[in-house]
Order: structure tokens, then C-alpha cells, then sequence
């Protein structure tokens, strides 16, 4: 707001300049005044038409006998006075102006003032104007860092929820910046500095705003990206300049949000020994465990790549302790939606347990997110309360990706997608070990033409060999069923994604995980290093040339077996698959109890709040030729 307000003065006083310079510029005569020549003003006066005069210096103004005004100039004419005496015309003189030297001044050199006055508020502006000198294009040597007083940030632990285990690490923080003596009187040293990692969306800025919340102190809080500038040396520069305010407002905390971007080891060479992220590496090292010493000030960084960071950043007396922040239980997710539902007017059929246990994988802000979802569904359809269903729906959206209603398709495309999403059903359902299948659908959502999904009964954690052999079979089986019932002709591209997948797991039993007899409990799979690590492109685990022969027999041994048994699976239950598709084609999508009732072979129940005067959509388009087969046919199998 200040800004703006500063903008709108600097408009006005260039417009005030601006009249001014006209004005003075301008013909400073009245309107309707006749402009005489000093011949035509005599001949008038000796006429006897002037009634009288005002003289100004040389310039004279005056009225006719009639009131019409005029205006003339004079000459040096000693003899004026007495001609105007003689033809009875009454004379008034006015006094020199003394602000006409002002006046003068202010013509000639107000262009210029105004020019100076310009370019030194830009360059006010530049340097970053009324905040000290911080930010703008010439202050890119100070920090970025934002700080919220111990007055503004209202975080507390009780805001976060789902990291439970985070949060013990850091009460011991709080109670230091409480109560420092507590530690010091036994010779303690409290952590200097801790580093979150864990996935995106945990709560890891959340978890250190509530750190500083608690403790009632300064929070700074800065992106590691915010040190990087294309000057040389600007990063080392505010890296400085932000331990030196937080000594000033010591106790406090510094938050460095994505710390890799400065943070990554050393040594990679692309830029030199004068690399600028190197440069801002070694200052913050320095700050972190220098000569000065930084009492009083916690340094608490966030990252999803810890793998990536230089050894001396996470060493004793830098950042000491890692604090995983993963992906939360189910006792933590339904902890999250407690506290994300408080802010939503829920009914009484709201049962958040059940989301919870719905939603394996997902992380604090994809909970946030189902909820806002939730209520954006029942805003649409002008509800009061967000209930069960809305909920309901996020989640399939969320897991599922959104519906495509406004897309057609033929009837034979259909139906073919109904035996594909089918087949996955039946075998996941019969294998062992295999996650329940929670819905089948043949509405289009995202780029699938179809969804099978699967949902686990509890949070896991790793996969047994039967496991992973029962997924295999489970991707395999949409493809099968395409061909069972529609010849190996008409066998579509929709199953591109599924044998992606299958392949993918098979090789890793084979090459990472030691689940091969043949092979043995040994890693085949080259290393992916990246050159800005400092590792080379050279160095790369060769495999022999017979010993990558038998990883690929041992990969084709593993999808053949699992294609027979998936096979064997569907030709013994080809009432089931028939059934199945029929129930999608009429349905469009069913649930785990409607599977229920097709795997016992009893009639199908319909679907909750089905209508059967309302038809179901027509599905999916035909194929969109701006798009490959890969994309039109791709079927999502949810895990």
C-alpha cells in the first residue's frame, strides 16, 4: 500500500511541475480581451473611447467606454502619461511583481529539477527505498530472509498433526530457547542446527513455523534458492547478512526451505573452485561453526533430497540431528483430517476414520487437499454441510483422477474396456496377497480410459515375492481378457501402461532386490549418477555381457509365468468376466460390495442412489487423433 501511495504523490507533484511550466509558457491574457497595437491604443485614447488603464511595467490593460477589455504594450514613450491626462482616461499603476524572479527560475530550470527528481526516486526505488535499503535491484547483497515477531506467528504443535515422532525431536529445541541455563548448568549443548527431510507435503515448514510459535521467538525464514543470484558472490553475501540480523534478534530461529539448492556437495567442477553455489555453501558453513559463534540461534533446514547434500553440512555441530518427517499412518492421517475438518461444516454421517483408512500414501497436504475438494463438490450443488459423499467423491478424484463425462465412445470400444478393467479386477482378486479391489470403473478420468483400483487394509511398509508375483498377474490381466474374448486381432494398445509396469517390477526382483534363485541376492543395476555430484560419467557398474543373458531370461521367466497363471485364473471364471462387464456396462462403475456379490455369483445389488431413468454417460470419445495409442488406451491400476 505504501508503494502505491508513494506512486500516486510522485504522479501529482509531476503534474503540479508540469501546469506550472505551461502556465508560465502560455499567453497569461484573459479570454476576450483585444490585443491592440500601441498605434491603434493611441489613436482610441485621443478618440476618447478609453475609459481606463492599468499600467504593468510596459505592459498596459484597460477598458473601453463600451467594458470591453483590451490589451497593448508600450514603448519607452515619456509623453504616454500625459496624452492619457489629456483625453480624461483614468490611470492605475501596479507595483513590480518581486515573485517574478521566482517565476523566471522556475520556467527555466523546472524541466530539469523535475528530471533530477525523477531519476533519484527511481533509484531509491532501485536500491529498495523506505525498507532500509533491503531488496531492489542494487541492494542484491542483502538477505531475503522474511521474519515473522513472536507476535505474528500463531503455529503451535497443535496446529501440526501426523508426526508425532518430529515433533518429540523438537520439543528439546523449544525448551532450549525457553530455558537456556536448563541445558548450560550441566555443560549440554543444545543442537545448533536440525535438518527435516522427508517427502513433499509432510508439514516440515509447518513443523518449524510451530517451533518458533511455541517457543515465542523471532522465525526467519528464507528458499535456499533466495541465495543464488548470477553475481558472483551475492549468495555469500546474504548468507551474512542474515546470521548478522539474527544475532541482533537472538534468541530466534533461521528456516531454510529446500536447502539443496545451495546445499549439494561440493566438487562437481562444472563451475570451478568459483562456482557461486560453492561460495555460498562455504559461507553458510562458516556461519553455521565459525570464530564468531551464533548463540541463541537454531538453524532448521527442510529437504526432500538428503541424499544430495555435502557431508560437512551434516556433520556434528552443523546441522546435528535429521528429523524424517514421512508420510503419516493411518492413526496420523486421520489426525490430520481432524484438524483440517474443523475448518469445514461437516453432517453427521462424516465417519473421518474411514477416509483415513482409504487413503495409504497420502501426505499432509494431499489431505488438506480431499478436504477442499470435498467442499468445493458440495458448494456446487448449494449444500450447507460437507457429507460422506463429497468426501467420497475427492477421494476417487484425487486417486483416480477427474471424470472426462463430455467424451463419447462406440459401443464396441466400451465394452472392450469393460472386459480390460474386469480381467484386472478378477485376478487381482484371486491371487494371493494381492491389495482388495475397492472400484471398477469405465468412466474416463484423467488420461485412462478406465480404472481398476486396489486400496490396502493396512499401512505397508515392503512386498514379499508372492506379493509382487500377484501384481504382476494383476497388470497382465486386462490384457488377456482383451484377447480371450476378442481374438489376438483386436488386442488394443490400452494395456501400454500395465506391461510398462510389469516389466519394471520384474527386472527390479531380478537386478535390486535378489528375488531370483538363479541370479542370487546380488545388485545388477548400473548406478545413475549425475555429474554436478561430482561423480563421473565414466564410472558405471559394467555387467557382463553373458550375466545380462540371464537377467533377461530370469525378467521372462517371472512375466511368463505370471501371464499363464493370470490366464489360467480368467478361463476358469469366464462367467465371472462376462458378468463383470455387463455390470460396468450397465453401472458404469461399481464398488468392492458389488464385486462381492459377482465373485459369489449372485445378482449384482445396484449402486447407492442409483436412478434407472437417469442413463449413464456415454464414456469416452473416439480416439482423438492428436494423441498416441499409448495415451488413448492406458488403463490406471491404482496400488
Amino acid at each position: 500500500m505504501s508503494d502505491i501511495i508513494k506512486n500516486i504523490f510522485l504522479w501529482i507533484v509531476i503534474a503540479m511541475v508540469l501546469m506550472t511550466v505551461f502556465n508560465g509558457f502560455g499567453d497569461r491574457g484573459r479570454q476576450g480581451e483585444a490585443n491592440l497595437s500601441y498605434s491603434q491604443f493611441l489613436d482610441n485614447v485621443k478618440a476618447g473611447h478609453v475609459q481606463n488603464v492599468t499600467i504593468d511595467d510596459n505592459s498596459i490593460t484597460g477598458n473601453f467606454q463600451t467594458g470591453e477589455t483590451f490589451r497593448s504594450f508600450a514603448p519607452s514613450d515619456p509623453h504616454l502619461v500625459d496624452d492619457l491626462l489629456a483625453n480624461g482616461v483614468e490611470i492605475k499603476a501596479k507595483p513590480p511583481e518581486e515573485e517574478s524572479l521566482l517565476l523566471q527560475i522556475l520556467v527555466s530550470f523546472g524541466p530539469m529539477l523535475l528530471l533530477i527528481g525523477v531519476w533519484i526516486f527511481f533509484m531509491r526505488q532501485m536500491q529498495g527505498g523506505g525498507a532500509g535499503g533491503r531488496g531492489g535491484a542494487l541492494g542484491f547483497g542483502k538477505s531475503k530472509a522474511r521474519m515473522l515477531e513472536k507476535d505474528q506467528n500463531k503455529v503451535t504443535f497443535a496446529d501440526v498433526a501426523g508426526c508425532d515422532e518430529a515433533k518429540e525431536e523438537v520439543e528439546e529445541m523449544v525448551d532450549f530457547l525457553k530455558d537456556p541455563a536448563k541445558y548450560q548448568r550441566l555443560g549440554g549443548k543444545v543442537p545448533r542446527g536440525a535438518l527435516m527431510v522427508g517427502p513433499p507435503g509432510t508439514g516440515k515448514t509447518l513443523l518449524a513455523r510451530a517451533i518458533a510459535g511455541e517457543a515465542k521467538v523471532p522465525f526467519f525464514t528464507i528458499s535456499g534458492s533466495d541465495f543464488v543470484e548470477m553475481f558472483v558472490g551475492v549468495g555469500a553475501s546474504r548468507v551474512r547478512d542474515m546470521f548478522e540480523q539474527a544475532r541482533k534478534h537472538a534468541p530466534c530461529i533461521i528456516f531454510i526451505d529446500e536447502i539443496d539448492a545451495v546445499g549439494r556437495s561440493r566438487g562437481a567442477g562444472l563451475g570451478g573452485g568459483n562456482d557461486e553455489r560453492e561460495q555460498t555453501l562455504n559461507q553458510l558453513l562458516v556461519e553455521m561453526d565459525g570464530f564468531e559463534g551464533h548463540e541463541g540461534i537454531i538453524v532448521v533446514a527442510a529437504t526432500n533430497r538428503a541424499d544430495v547434500l555435502d557431508k560437512a553440512l551434516l556433520r556434528p555441530g552443523r546441522f546435528d540431528r535429521q528429523v524424517t518427517v514421512g508420510l503419516p499412518d493411518v492413526k496420523g492421517r486421520e489426525q490430520i483430517l481432524n484438524v483440517h475438518m474443523k475448518k469445514v461444516p461437516a453432517s453427521d454421517d462424516v465417519q473421518v476414520k474411514y477416509i483415513a483408512q482409504g487413503t495409504p500414501g497420502f501426505s499432509g497436504a494431499d489431505l488438506a487437499n480431499l478436504i477442499n475438494e470435498a467442499a468445493l463438490f458440495a458448494a456446487r450443488l448449494n449444500k450447507r454441510l460437507v457429507s460422506m459423499v463429497d468426501l467420497e467423491k475427492a477421494k476417487d478424484k484425487l486417486i483416480m483422477g477427474a471424470e472426462r463425462r463430455s467424451m463419447v465412445m462406440d459401443e464396441k470400444e466400451k465394452r472392450m474396456t469393460a472386459y480390460h478393467e474386469a480381467g484386472h479386477a478378477i485376478v487381482g482378486r484371486l491371487v494371493p496377497d494381492h491389495d482388495p479391489v475397492y472400484k471398477i470403473s469405465i468412466m474416463p478420468r484423467g488420461r485412462a480410459l478406465g480404472v481398476t483400483m486396489f486400496l490396502p487394509e493396512n499401512d505397508q511398509y515392503s512386498a514379499s515375492k508372492r506379493k509382487l508375483d500377484s501384481m504382476i498377474s494383476s497388470l497382465y490381466g486386462g490384457r488377456i481378457a482383451e484377447e480371450i474374448i476378442f481374438g489376438w486381432e483386436e488386442v488394443s494398445t490400452g494395456a501400454s501402461n500395465d506391461i510398462e509396469r510389469a516389466t519394471e517390477l520384474a527386472r527390479n526382483m531380478v537386478t535390486k532386490w535378489g528375488l531370483s534363485q538363479r541370479l542370487g541376492p546380488l545388485a545388477y543395476s548400473e548406478e545413475e549418477g549425475e555429474v554436478f555430484l561430482g561423480r563421473s560419467v565414466t564410472q558405471h557398474k559394467t555387467v557382463a555381457e553373458e550375466t545380462s543373458h540371464t537377467i533377461d531370461e530370469e525378467i521372462r521367466s517371472i512375466i511368463d509365468k505370471n501371464y499363464e497363471r493370470a490366464e489360467t485364473i480368467l478361463k476358469e471364471n469366464m462367467d465371472v468376466l462376462h458378468a463383470m462387464s455387463d455390470a460396468l456396462m450397465k453401472y458404469e462403475t461399481i464398488d468392492k460390495y458389488q464385486i462381492d456379490d459377482l465373485m459369489n455369483r449372485k445378482p449384482v445389488r445396484e449402486p447407492q442412489g442409483w436412478d434407472d431413468s437417469t442413463p449413464p454417460s456415454s464414456g469416452v470419445s473416439k480416439s482423438d487423433d492428436s494423441q498416441d495409442g499409448s495415451q488413448i488406451g492406458e488403463t490406471a491400476e491404482q496400488n
